[in-house]
């Protein structure tokens, strides 16, 4: 038995939520009924310890459907399934399936070089498989599976101007030091340099010796543990000191890329597919009404300035001022494009996946991943 899946998605401004459309499954010799699931789940990426009879995933939602024989007609067919029937023909079936608006986006935690099959994270799988019971154990060689991501665009509507400041009175100096900060936006996209202007107005006696700015990230795993993971993902230095009783207005350009970060561990990054690479992760938007501890891993970055002023015995007694930023990192809205080509009908590519010879070898998959159609 074998059988071939496309996958496409489209985004329904009239639904809550994601839809994601399954277009394809198309049975050869196939005499039993054809499923397709979809799967989220969060991995606590402590797979080593499997073999005490614990569980370090968690399954944050299943649907499954029927795709073979047909169960349900769809009431509607999208122009990129009318495509597709159209080239492939009468053993196609379409499907659809809808992500809630409570499901997180695809997310994961850097793991060690030597752990790199053990990630904490949240993934979305998308499995078709053919059985005649689908309480019955799903073997490798009976299905197809896939990796889907679930990414949150910037909104169009963006916060106000990140701004701060702060004022700090040494010991022994009549007059304080004054601290202002700021961005040019509230949201930075992936790979886009990220501007920092400082003002200091050194009213004291003391001469501001560093002038420090840094891009923080901040990670809080709120499944299972409320874990918090600081990660500084970019750093620049001034070089310019500021004398007593003297001004400097000083204007700083930090770039945070996954480039930069590749052995930092426990960073968080965006979902990654199989032979694909990823980026640092988007900052994490919780609509109102929707509980943050089924979002897995929560993700915000912040703008951290630092100034650093040497005390009465200098440098070892040296004083750090500072402020933060808030600010969202994320992927910009994707300009809607026409789907059709120039004779009306949807562009399409398709793409062959060779697969592992299954035949006298051991199922590793069904081995360490649990299945939900257990």
């Amino acid at each position: 038995m074998s059988f071939h899946v496309s996958l496409g998605q489209e985004v329904s401004p009239s639904q809550p939520g994601f839809t994601v459309i399954l277009l394809h499954a198309s049975p050869v010799l196939c005499f039993l009924p054809v499923f397709v699931s979809l799967t989220c789940v969060f991995r606590y990426g402590q797979e080593d310890i499997d073999v005490i009879g614990l569980t370090f995933r968690r399954d944050l939602f299943f649907s499954r459907v029927q795709v073979y024989p047909p169960v349900d007609k769809p009431e509607s067919l999208t122009l990129l399934q009318e495509s597709l029937l159209k080239k492939l023909g009468k053993n196609a079936y379409p499907f659809f399936f809808t992500f809630p608006d409570y499901l997180p986006c695809s997310v994961c935690l850097q793991p060690a070089p030597r752990d790199v099959d053990k990630t904490c994270g949240v993934d979305f799988e998308v499995k078709a498989f053919s059985t005649e019971n689908v309480e019955e154990k799903i073997h490798r060689r009976n299905s197809a599976r896939l990796l889907i991501r679930k990414v949150q665009f910037a909104p169009e509507k963006p916060g106000p101007q990140p701004c701060a400041e702060t004022t700090w009175q040494f010991f022994m100096s009549n007059k304080p030091l004054h601290l202002k900060a700021w961005l040019s936006k509230e949201v930075y996209y992936h790979g886009e340099p990220i501007p920092v202007t400082v003002t200091i107005n050194n009213n004291t006696e003391k001469t501001v010796k560093k002038i420090k700015v840094q891009v923080e990230q901040v990670a809080n795993v709120v499944l299972y543990s409320s874990d918090f993971y600081t990660k500084v993902v970019a750093t620049e230095e001034a070089q310019e000191k500021v004398q007593p009783n003297s001004s400097l207005t000083k204007t700083l350009t930090l770039l945070p890329l996954l480039a930069n970060n590749r052995e930092t561990r426990e960073i968080a990054l965006d979902g990654r597919l199989k032979d694909e690479d990823t980026n640092l992760a988007s900052s994490t938007i919780i609509k109102d009404g929707i509980d943050k501890t089924v979002m897995g891993i929560l993700v915000s970055y912040k703008i951290k300035v630092k100034l650093t002023v040497p005390g009465m015995l200098g440098d070892l007694t040296s004083s750090e001022v500072g402020t933060e930023l808030p600010f969202r990192l994320m992927h910009p809205k994707p300009e809607e494009k026409n789907p059709t080509g120039k004779d009306g009908e949807a562009e399409l590519v398709f793409e062959e996946f060779a697969r592992q010879q299954l035949r006298n070898t051991p199922d590793e998959e069904d081995k360490h991943s649990p299945s939900t159609d257990e």
